[in-house]
């Protein structure tokens, strides 16, 4: 596997990477909020030890209590530097956040599903520091919460909730003039990339020096002043001097450029940090998916990133890695992430190892003015956090109308629908937007189905031309494809769920969709018509339901553990 330049293994924020830095990951004090004084907590008094960042539900956390607590305490020592400020990262907490440094309130955040920093410089002493977290967590449905449970047991496709951290908690060190940020903007009409970036402290004297290298070999430096607030710099890479051919990035080859990002002030280096982009395009454009111009046939699996000790927490880097390996082993060639916010680390690998991915809004449930608010804020955060990586080729807003579940006629759900399609693209103007996926789409660029008719015959004669696509099936009446006012403008279609076909050979319990199969003979047979069917319509490609089971849910082309349930290979054959 070729890492990029800046790759350092377990670091958090692969696309933007400082060689100073703690992982803050480990044995971390703990109690619950109904039984701990708030005193204590800030004091480190707390009765339980947990490991981080694995929340207490889970096994992997030492505690493995799956019934709901409203708040949960953490506390451990931290060290700032000497001359250096120091940050605090959460890559993930849920849901509202109050962080403590030696008693005294340093900051507070609300979400689950975006990372969220506080400078904790000012904070700190010379000696140990005394690092305190309240987490806050409700079940309320119109909370942004994905596929976590509102009720004290699972129930249908929801499973138990996640409170607290459960990404990695990191410090990093850095100057008082550092990077703040950089938005990385390919573009493969002329061969360029474009840098907007911010620094710490803007001043005539501040600049911000790119320089871009591939596979070892340097390639272009520009420097750019960093006088404003915001700044952006455009480099080609096609100069008639180079002496390499301009590579694009795409599935079957990710070729990524290294670029190392140096600030200065009067010429006198102040940071200096990592990064990588790819060159690739990925448009809805004539009703295809074209990557790099080309027509792009997407075979995805919906992955709702579940572990069977850590729950929505990758148990460790390796555990992301073999989920890229097995889903590409079994024919596929990218992921809708599905209810979730992925650990950016698998955007790293998916990057690296040549995988699509769509990422997606997790879901509140129930619509009120409040949760709009909410979701735009956090939906455009996790946009700008995840930007940057070639591998992300499509935003998901809503899935089923889950949140807007009126969206057919109501004005207002529609405007919300629209207006964050819209807001996304003010954002990203090189992916396509869906706006609400499976059914009932407002403004969208690509027209999504759901389906889980289980015999193939039956799938294909609903949606056999584009008309009926367009239409809507028979057998779904409540399902159209559209919202009231909207209409078929010549999208790519994608059947972005089907399938879901429960296998259940050692369980004792479960659920799928259709009568459950009970051999590998049958399980191929109708999952080879089902991908049959797809293969046959003029669409842009499928995404199946699953790649594994998922606590109740037993649909999984894998077992929790990610054991095969079937020859992976004939799941390829079948796929390919």
């Amino acid at each position: 596997m070729k890492h990029t330049k800046c790759y350092i293994p377990e670091y958090p924020r692969p696309q933007l990477v400082r060689a100073d830095w703690q992982n803050l990951n480990g044995e971390w004090k703990f109690g619950f909020g109904e039984s701990v004084k708030q005193s204590d907590a800030l004091c480190g008094k707390l009765p339980l030890k947990i490991r981080v960042p694995f929340s207490y539900e889970t096994k992997l956390s030492g505690i493995a209590d799956p019934a709901p607590h409203n708040s949960v305490w953490y506390s451990r020592t931290v060290a700032g530097k000497k001359g250096k400020r120091t940050l605090l990262h959460f890559e993930g907490a849920d849901y509202q956040t109050r962080v403590y440094v030696n008693g005294v309130f340093a900051g507070e955040h609300e979400g689950a599903y975006e990372r969220f920093s506080f400078d904790i410089t000012d904070y700190l002493t010379e000696d140990k520091n005394v690092l305190s977290v309240c987490c806050s967590d409700s079940n309320h449905p119109v909370q942004v919460r994905g596929k976590q449970r509102w009720k004290n047991e699972n129930f249908g496709c929801w499973y138990v909730q996640t409170t607290g951290i459960y990404k990695t908690v990191w410090l990093e060190y850095v100057s008082d003039l550092y990077l703040t940020h950089c938005k990385i903007t390919p573009s493969i009409k002329d061969n360029s990339v474009k840098f907007d970036f911010g620094v710490s402290m803007p001043s005539p004297s501040a600049s911000v020096r790119f320089d871009i290298s591939f596979d070892g070999k340097h390639v272009k430096s520009v420097c750019a002043s960093a006088e404003d607030i915001e700044n952006s710099v455009s480099v080609r890479l096609d100069s008639a001097n180079l002496t390499y051919q301009v590579e694009l990035w795409n599935t079957d080859c990710p070729v990524l450029y290294d670029a190392d990002i140096t600030v200065l002030s009067d010429g006198k280096e102040c940071d200096k940090a990592g990064s990588y982009f790819g060159l690739r395009e990925f448009t809805a454009k004539d009703g295809k998916l074209l990557l790099n111009n080309a027509p792009f046939y997407s075979r995805l699996l919906l992955d709702q990133g579940y572990w069977e000790e850590s729950g929505i927490t990758p148990p460790s880097e390796d555990a992301l890695v073999k989920d890229i390996e097995l889903s590409k082993a079994m024919g596929f060639n990218g992921v809708r992430k599905h209810q979730k916010v992925e650990d950016e680390r698998f955007l790293y690998y998916a990057d690296i190892m040549g995988f699509a991915v769509w990422c997606e809004l997790p879901s509140n449930h129930f619509a009120c003015d409040g949760a709009a608010c909410d979701i735009t804020k956090q939906w455009l955060n996790i946009v700008r956090q995840n930007y940057n990586h070639p591998s992300v080729v499509t935003w998901v807003i809503f899935n089923e109308s889950w949140g807007v579940r009126n969206i057919l006629s109501n004005e207002s759900q529609q405007n919300l629908a629209t207006g964050l399609y819209y807001l996304t693209k003010s954002i990203d103007t090189m992916r396509p937007v869906v706006s609400n996926d499976g059914w009932m789409h407002a403004e969208s660029d690509i027209l999504t189905l759901h389906h889980y008719e289980q015999n193939g015959e039956k799938l294909y004669s609903y949606y056999d031309s584009i008309e009926k696509l367009a239409a809507g099936c028979p057998a779904n009446p409540q399902f159209l494809p559209f919202a009231d006012g909207y209409g078929y403008k010549g999208q790519p279609v994608i059947f972005s769920e089907f399938g879901g076909t429960a296998y259940v050979r050692d369980e004792a319990s479960g659920w799928g969709y259709g009568c459950g199969v009970k051999s590998d003979e049958e399980f191929l047979e109708r999952f080879g018509g089902l991908i049959s069917a797809i293969k046959r319509m003029n669409i842009s490609g499928y995404c199946y339901t699953q790649i594994t089971d998922v606590e109740q849910e037993v649909n999984g082309l894998l077992k929790a553990d990610r054991t095969p349930k079937v020859a992976i290979e004939e799941i390829a054959k079948r796929n390919r």
